[in-house]
């Protein structure tokens, strides 16, 4: 067992257990703690630090479900092989990046220095998950079902499925069959299926929007055209110009301006796909959970119905973390077939224990107790940082969008130094973040000016106050 030397500064203004975490896999970095090394056990630590044991627990289960340590049934904490943190030169020598390239006096550049505060959005809380509850069932289902170590269901174990369809009728007014659902490792992996189904066909996407679902689709030779987002959402008369067999959209909360797209324009985007054979609207349902003024807006495929032309694709990654990659998509009847044909022999990308642990997790009430804890945290965290920034900048300058759903903030500041000029002097007073004209794949000129998206999950609340001033020194 290694000897750590750390320390804790209660002062600090940031979380125990996150300046812990972050000593942590610091010491990884630089290579005081190497592949192999066991970490001291909780109360040992506990004591050493003297913390609570809960901090030392709650770093320590941060690490083990991003993979950089590995919890051994007992045996403790270890350091695994493939951290992504070890350095990759021997003790004593330089562990540049293999992308880091000499500067012009042959010394290698410094990796760019981890921001203070982070308001990328593809972050969430990591102290809020459910580390007890999901790993007791775990737990109990690795000693308890040896079966799960067998194949299962190449579209997901059908327990699972039963209570994914329960779930997303009751919450996202989703009909379909357990038959019609796909469980995959991510929706990029899920999307990626799908358009290889759908080769052939042009897609329409959302200007500005998420690049990523994009790219999928070009990858797999689905040419994309960009229609523009009004304040309903996607474009009804840009969809039918575009010419589009496909239609992306993300109705619940649009990504980055935060529209919900209304009831009149879901109609029309229906008439579009059911007027001509064919075409279909691929609805992301990204975090539709986390809507904070009224019960979350019914999907369109509950709209349309399970003979429908829409495909309903949704996630876990923002309700319980990035790194468990459990999505599903539903599929209306015409495509099912297809998709058997093509793919029914693909083994399923989801981990036994993974489906099961949270087919249990439905079942059992704890993931919708998760989300009501998810959603009061979220909320009080974005309306403290709603009111930090009218505080620091005035209210008749600061125009924040965004506040009824989802986990980031619009951010417009009349009389800014410019959207380029903010990002940098942000990221210069270390705040991370990224502008909204960076989310637009054509016509940038429509951008709105001085515009910026705030990220705010993974913010704890004692940084709230030092981040705004922050930003108040960058941006005047």
């Amino acid at each position: 067992m290694v000897e750590l030397t750390l320390c804790l500064d209660p002062a600090a203004g940031r979380p125990l257990y996150q300046q812990l975490y972050d000593s942590l896999t610091e010491q990884m970095r630089t290579g005081r703690l190497r592949a192999g090394d066991r970490l001291p056990g909780k109360r040992s630590l506990a004591r050493q630090l003297a913390v609570a044991v809960n901090t030392v627990d709650t770093a320590y289960q941060m690490l083990v479900a991003e993979g950089y340590l590995e919890a051994r049934p007992r045996s403790g904490f270890f350091v695994p092989a493939h951290t992504g943190l070890l350095p990759q030169a021997a003790p004593g020598q330089p562990s540049g990046s293999p992308h880091e390239g000499p500067t012009a006096g042959g010394e290698r550049e410094a990796a760019p220095a981890a921001p203070r505060f982070d308001l990328s959005t593809g972050a969430v809380d990591t102290a809020l998950f459910p580390f007890r509850t999901w790993g007791r069932i775990q737990k109990e289902l690795l000693y308890a079902e040896s079966g799960l170590l067998r194949h299962g269901d190449r579209q997901g174990d059908g327990e699972l499925r039963r209570e994914l369809a329960g779930y997303l009728r009751a919450y996202r007014g989703v009909v379909c069959d357990p038959g019609q659902i796909v469980v995959g490792a991510g929706v990029e992996y899920l999307l990626g299926l799908l358009a290889q189904l759908l080769r052939g066909s042009t897609a329409a996407v959302e200007n500005p929007g998420y690049d990523r679902p994009r790219t999928i689709l070009k990858n797999n030779g689905i040419p994309c055209r960009c229609v523009d987002i009004d304040g309903e959402g996607l474009d009804p008369r840009g969809l039918e110009e575009s010419g589009a067999e496909l239609c992306y959209v993300t109705p619940s909360h649009h990504f980055p301006t935060g529209v919900t797209m209304r009831l009149g324009r879901r109609a029309q985007l229906l008439r579009w796909a059911a007027a001509k054979p064919g075409r279909y609207i691929l609805e992301d349902d990204y975090d539709a959970e986390f809507r904070f003024d009224m019960r979350p807006i019914p999907s369109l495929q509950g709209m349309a119905g399970p003979q429908g032309p829409v495909v309903y694709l949704c996630t876990f990654s923002k309700s319980l973390a990035p790194s468990i990659r459990i999505a599903c998509m539903v599929l209306p009847l015409g495509l099912l077939e297809r998709y058997r044909g093509a793919f029914g022999s693909y083994a399923n990308t989801v981990s036994r224990f993974e489906q099961q642990t949270l087919r249990r997790f439905l079942e059992e009430g704890y993931f919708t107790r998760h989300l009501a804890r998810l959603r009061s945290a979220y909320k009080t965290r974005m309306e403290r940082l709603a009111a930090a920034l009218e505080a620091a900048f005035g209210r008749e300058r600061a125009d924040i969008r965004g506040r009824h759903t989802g986990l980031h903030l619009l951010l417009s500041l009349a009389g800014g130094p410019g959207e380029a000029e903010m990002v940098r002097a942000a990221g210069a007073a270390g705040v991370r973040l990224r502008g909204l004209s960076e989310y637009y794949m054509e016509r940038r000129e429509t951008c709105p000016e001085n515009s910026v998206i705030l990220g705010y999950a993974s913010l704890a609340d004692g940084e709230i106050g030092p981040l705004t001033e922050a930003l108040r020194e960058a941006w005047g």
